[in-house]
């Protein structure tokens, strides 16, 4: 398994994974909510940004020629803390077909590298409170809670 950085004729395979993803993410919370009536309708402006933005890479995750999935990282710096440097994973999708064969490990372990080829101090990725099993993925991949983000919606 490898991650291939993504170029702009990835775009719209980016697109089909991430809208995936977002689905996938509408029962936890009214927030989560998409507009778009499917893949095809959702534009890559999102995407085509990360190929400009120096913090933010993404990623197709390969296996044998034929890709099972996508991750964006996203580096960051908290210059008041002795261990500020971060690398964020944004978003983490594994084809649905493909899930529960290694391949989320593969890339956990595969960020890791990254991060500390790059000098990074830490990890962080964050994910839905009722997604048990990604809690539970994140919390074996060695991932600690750190944080709870709360939200609110304002109708």
């Amino acid at each position: 398994m490898e991650l291939v950085e993504a170029i702009e004729a990835d775009l719209d395979a980016l697109v089909e994974r991430w809208y995936d993803l977002a689905t996938s993410m509408e029962s936890y919370s009214e927030l989560n909510k998409i507009v778009y009536a499917d893949a095809a309708t959702v534009p890559n402006d999102g995407f085509r940004a990360h190929l400009d933005d120096p913090s933010v890479t993404d990623y197709l995750i390969v296996d044998g020629g034929e890709t099972v999935g996508f991750v964006t990282l996203e580096t960051g710096d908290r210059p008041s803390r002795q261990r500020g440097r971060y690398l964020k994973i944004v978003n983490l999708e594994i084809d649905r077909e493909r899930r529960n064969r290694g391949y989320g490990t593969a890339v956990i372990e595969r960020v890791v590298e990254l991060a500390r080829d790059e000098g990074r101090d830490y990890l962080t990725v964050s994910c839905e409170w009722g997604n048990d099993g990604a809690r539970r993925f994140y919390r074996d991949a060695g991932f600690e809670p750190k944080q709870v983000t709360y939200a609110r919606p304002l109708e």
